[in-house]
């Protein structure tokens, strides 16, 4: 069995997510460098793969200035970091594993796609919920015929509201400017469910949305600008108190290691020094005092070849979890990713369908509903040119993909419908 090599590039939480899912197969892939910053990111990579010092860097720069050492490159970097590794990753030959979102502007992601195309390497961008055994099965029943021609489909992404507080709110994608619109930093990956469930391409895009809670005006009255002051008149019952969050719940490790980085370059960091930064960060931050400009709530409209309309909404207010429904000419589906099972109803028989689906378990600390081991695994057989699966997609409809959220962004302040064929062709322009 032929063993792929591969080096990754940015250590964090998705860097090391794949790492991790790689290094446990040691039949098909190997790891020979890291390239990681944070020193105690870099160095669990280097002893859990064995890597000797000199194929472990702290900058991105220097191990691509290697001749190429390595069959694949896993660019797991952030947002804003994507598109220079990427590039001269391609340049090398490389094929990319990419962590999504491709770029953070469209004629980055357009540039991304060309030069792959020129190169002859493949870039498999992550929107792992493809690769979920939910989705897959609910691939499966919309490519079996079951409910008929799909009609409309509507996609919920419920953030979750401790999750927006702590990502989008205090967090590293608290804004757009700085990072990339909400509609591509966090529901891409749903944007490309619903293009791959109905199979056509997006024609037209509108949206509504905007930052309507987590503002000024909204702050308790005598409220801190920081939660650890103490003085908040509401600290026991706001449930995005940063001091309960991070240092009095003992259940939420995850959520301090969210910025673990920051505290310490060590992975034992005490409660004392989590005080110390929540004092200092964005992370300490009262939610309605924050420096935040991304939408907590966004609708996207879509409309697909023939006719076929689908629905997009983001939102923060809720526990947390996506659910889907695909109206069909002769049934429809409900399904909930946090469900073992998907519901069919189906014209003819007027009968109620149950498919079960095992390892759904979504949660944010990770796992994506098994979708993180599945990209692996796909990606290894379709490098080796065995694959047989629907999942994998090229870096051609991925960014295609993404132009609908791009669109919808445009089509959200600008108040107004956009085409994708003539948003395309904008920036094509722009690119010649």
């Amino acid at each position: 069995m032929k063993k792929l090599s591969v080096i990754i590039i940015g250590a964090g939480g998705r860097g090391r997510t794949y790492c991790r899912n790689m290094h446990a197969m040691p039949d098909k892939y190997e790891v020979v460098g890291v390239a990681e910053p944070v020193e105690v990111k870099r160095n669990e990579i280097r002893d859990m793969c064995g890597l000797p010092e000199e194929n472990c860097f702290a900058d991105w720069r220097e191990i691509l200035a290697r001749p190429k050492m390595a069959d694949i490159a896993v660019i797991a970097t952030m947002d804003s970091m994507h598109y220079e590794p990427a590039m001269k990753a391609i340049s090398l030959g490389y094929h990319l594993l990419l962590e999504k979102p491709v770029a953070p502007t469209a004629k980055e992601c357009l540039e991304i796609a060309k030069a792959a195309e020129e190169k002859g390497v493949s870039v498999i961008v992550c929107h792992v919920l493809r690769y979920t055994p939910f989705y897959k099965t609910l691939k499966s029943i919309v490519d079996s015929g079951m409910i008929g021609k799909v009609m409309s489909v509507e996609q919920i992404e419920g953030v979750g509201d401790i999750h927006f507080s702590h990502s989008f709110v205090r967090g590293l994608w608290h804004s757009e400017k700085e990072t990339s619109p909400m509609v591509i930093a966090k529901t891409c990956h749903d944007l490309d469910i619903i293009q791959w469930l109905i199979g056509k391409s997006c024609k037209k895009v509108s949206s509504f949305g905007e930052l309507t809670y987590f503002r000024e005006e909204n702050a308790p009255e005598g409220s801190p600008r920081r939660c650890v002051d103490g003085t908040c008149p509401e600290k026991d019952t706001c449930p995005y108190n940063a001091y309960a969050l991070y240092i009095e719940n003992k259940d939420g490790l995850w959520w301090k290691k969210g910025f673990s980085h920051i505290v310490a370059t060590h992975e034992n960091f005490t409660d004392e020094e989590l005080l110390e930064k929540l004092k200092e960060t964005d992370w300490g931050l009262c939610v309605f005092h924050a420096n935040n400009d991304m939408p907590d709530h966004q609708i996207v409209n879509m409309e697909f070849e023939g006719g076929v309309n689908a629905t997009l909404n983001l939102n923060a207010f809720n526990e947390g979890g996506r659910y889907t429904r695909i109206f069909g000419t002769k049934g429809e589906v409900y399904a909930f990713m946090s469900d073992e099972n998907i519901h069919i109803h189906t014209f003819a028989d007027k009968k109620d369908h149950i498919v079960s689906v095992k390892e759904t378990e979504e949660t944010i600390a990770g796992g994506h509903g098994g979708g993180d081991v599945g990209i692996v695994y796909d990606l290894y057989e379709y490098l080796c040119g065995i694959y047989q699966g629907v999942s994998v997609a090229d870096i051609g409809v991925s960014v295609s993909n993404h132009l609908i959220g791009f669109a919808a962004e445009e089509a959200r302040h600008g108040d107004t419908v956009v085409s994708l064929d003539t948003f395309r062709e904008k920036l094509s322009c722009q690119n010649d």
